[in-house]
């Protein structure tokens, strides 16, 4: 007989299991808890009969994260973790250390649909969704190899994380949990290409991270060859919903702008993108694109950049240039497979 994945049962599900074992409510509960924990087995929940422990073996499973691969960056201490879920499908996440904690960037899909033009991600097609214990796994799997607390998330790793929107929000709920991995939600970003229909669904949430929308181009044309979902909802109309979510949730938005050699980073780009952003409360990162073999995409030279940086600045705009981590490991945006190498 198959287990069953007893992550996936909801609260009213699991207090079934317990009456059908004989136990009282509660003990939903204890197990819940040690799930938000990572556990990987029932023998680690400790606080459970034996006897219970030795009857949910039989016929329920913890699915787990392993860490199949693992790569550290010689130029910092980046780690790029190749993860194997319990069906066998490949994930990436990236570990990173910045002076205020330690962050760890999290795949919600197995491949990804949106097929943007300049990443690697979607070039070996979609496979499936992630459970939102399997997000979690990540983190727990990430902290028990480095033995580092992750104090901030990155819903930025393979996949759209507002097309997998139920288990996203699902993930948010228990890592945010003070039963949880207690991580507060404005030391979460989620980012996204520009789901418009369920940006304006997660608004109504009034969550208190930050969202971070691809942007990357300042008009159609431009962002038409960059990422299909603009043949969907156009620049316009992305950003009307960005300014919908802003007003009611009074969170900056981060618009990501990946620096395009001779395709999105002249002068006149940085104008209009400067126009068509001004008076809204949102923060600019441009990030030098990360080259990929497979497309002829090359990064804006370090002149390009800073000149489109003091353009927008100028025009009243807040800006940075994203420090590349982990290039040499190919773990930088844009560059995750999930493949063995």
């Amino acid at each position: 007989m198959q287990k069953i994945d007893i992550t996936a049962l909801t609260d009213e599900q699991l207090k079934g299991v317990m009456a059908d074992l004989g136990q009282p409510a509660f003990r939903a509960k204890q197990v819940k808890a040690w799930l938000q924990k990572g556990v990987n087995s029932f023998d680690e929940m400790t606080n459970l009969p034996k006897a219970m422990r030795e009857r949910l073996v039989n016929d329920y499973d913890i699915p787990s994260v392993n860490i199949r691969q693992k790569w550290t960056s010689q130029q910092d201490e980046t780690v790029k973790y190749l993860f194997e879920l319990g069906d066998g499908q490949l994930i990436e996440a990236v570990f990173m250390v910045y002076h205020y904690g330690c962050s760890l960037c999290i795949s919600t899909q197995a491949g990804c649909k949106m097929g943007c033009a300049f990443c690697a991600t979607g070039l070996g097609g979609y496979r499936r969704n992630l459970k939102s214990y399997e997000m979690l796994g990540e983190i727990h799997a990430a902290q028990r190899d480095t033995g580092k607390r992750i104090s901030h998330v990155v819903l930025m790793g393979m996949g759209e994380p507002l097309d997998n929107y139920d288990e996203v929000l699902d993930f948010l709920k228990k890592v945010s949990s003070p039963d949880g991995l207690n991580i507060g939600m404005r030391h979460i970003s989620l980012s996204t290409c520009g789901l418009v229909d369920q940006i304006d669904r997660l608004r109504e949430k009034k969550l208190q991270l930050t969202l971070s929308v691809s942007l990357h181009a300042p008009n159609d044309t431009i962002r038409d060859e960059l990422m299909p979902i603009n043949h969907k909802w156009k620049v316009d109309e992305l950003l009307r919903s960005c300014r919908q979510y802003i007003d009611a949730t009074g969170r900056r938005i981060s618009f990501e702008y990946a620096m395009i050699n001779g395709v999105n980073d002249s002068d006149a780009c940085a104008l209009e993108l400067a126009k068509k952003l001004k008076g809204m409360l949102c923060h600019i990162n441009l990030i030098p694109a990360n080259e990929v073999r497979e497309n002829d995409y090359r990064r804006s030279s370090r002149q390009r950049l800073e000149r489109f940086a003091e353009i927008l600045t100028q025009a009243g705009l807040n800006v940075t240039v994203r420090r590349s981590l982990g290039g040499d490991i190919d773990a930088s945006c844009g560059q995750l497979r999930g493949r063995c190498v």
